[in-house]
């Protein structure tokens, strides 16, 4: 399912932006984060339009290339020539962070078995686990309301979401919002370990909370292990990791 490649079409910026939502698709395939077509990785394009770049609908993860992904606006309307559709009713979520969150660089929505099964607790996610600090210290609740298809869940899911970087979507999976893909990438896979984690070792016996008072200190400690860096520390060895695989995500 090749298309013909944009890079000649598009800006430098654009570009770089195509590959790295591109390696995004493909390293969330390739850590079984993906659920057949469905879900989605929006990634905004600088600029005053406020267009967007999404994944074409019907394609595996692991079939994105660079030049594939689809342009975007607001609505989910195409803004770029491709023989394939887009999902605008799976875009409802991500249109409605990136209306008003300025800071959304890119938005990934998962439907994994473990984020799902969390979602489904009452408790939520709980406090035991290095990796569920990072997450508390910045996580909102949204209520099931049924497939995201309507417009009128917007607000509700931008009020839950405030400015946290993490989302649970009740019943249905996990969201998260970072400044750039890379951001995006680390945010997920923390959230992602973070769920698996608790499912384990609620099947192994009583459990051991971390101390509040930790998970109050977490950003610096965040920034220290990253060398402040954020998800652009470990997103050079992720493309190193994706092209030992494969490179044709860049075409």
């Amino acid at each position: 399912m090749s298309s013909p490649s944009l890079k000649d079409q598009v800006s430098p910026e654009e570009w770089q932006l195509r590959v790295d939502l591109a390696a995004c698709y493909r390293l969330v395939a390739a850590y079984g984060w993906s659920d057949l077509i469905f879900t989605h990785i929006s990634a905004r394009i600088p600029g005053p339009e406020h267009h967007f770049l999404i994944n074409p609908y019907g394609m595996l993860f692991e079939e994105v290339t660079a030049s594939s992904l689809i342009k975007i606006d607001q609505q989910g309307e195409k803004r770029s020539e491709s023989p394939h559709p887009v999902n605008r009713a799976g875009f409802v979520i991500h249109s409605a962070v990136h209306a008003v969150r300025e800071d959304a660089g890119c938005v990934l929505h998962t439907h994994t078995r473990a984020g799902v099964a969390v979602s489904a607790q009452a408790c939520g996610v709980l406090p035991i686990s290095q990796q569920s600090t990072f997450v508390l210290a910045s996580l909102g609740y949204h209520s099931y309301e049924g497939v995201a298809l309507y417009d009128a869940e917007k607000p509700r899911l931008q009020a839950d979401l405030g400015l946290a970087n993490h989302l649970m979507l009740r019943n249905h999976g996990l969201l998260v919002v970072g400044s750039s893909i890379a951001e995006a990438f680390l945010l997920m896979y923390n959230f992602e370990s973070t769920c698996q984690i608790q499912l384990a070792a609620q099947a192994g016996g009583a459990l051991t909370e971390v101390d509040p008072r930790i998970i109050e200190g977490v950003g610096h400690a965040m920034r220290t292990q990253t060398d402040g860096l954020g998800g652009a520390f470990a997103w050079p060895a992720m493309l190193r990791k994706l092209d030992r695989m494969g490179s044709d995500y860049r075409e």
